[in-house]
């Protein structure tokens, strides 16, 4: 996949963490549990396509 795809995917998922905290800080306590899991799943792809980023990053630079 090249690292403009890549990069698209990381930002989109930044802006999906960013979403789900603003979503939670707005809803009823009982209805946070379904967003944290997803806040949670989301926070884990985001790290997981970052960290393809910068291997691609520094695969290229060598």
């Amino acid at each position: 996949m090249p690292i403009r795809m890549i990069a698209q995917e990381l930002y989109r998922l930044i802006q999906e963490v960013e979403r789900l905290e603003k979503k939670l800080k707005s809803v009823p306590f009982e209805k946070q549990a379904k967003i944290k899991d997803q806040l949670r799943k989301t926070k884990a792809e985001r790290n997981r396509v970052h960290a393809i980023l910068e291997g691609k990053k520094d695969h290229q630079h060598k």
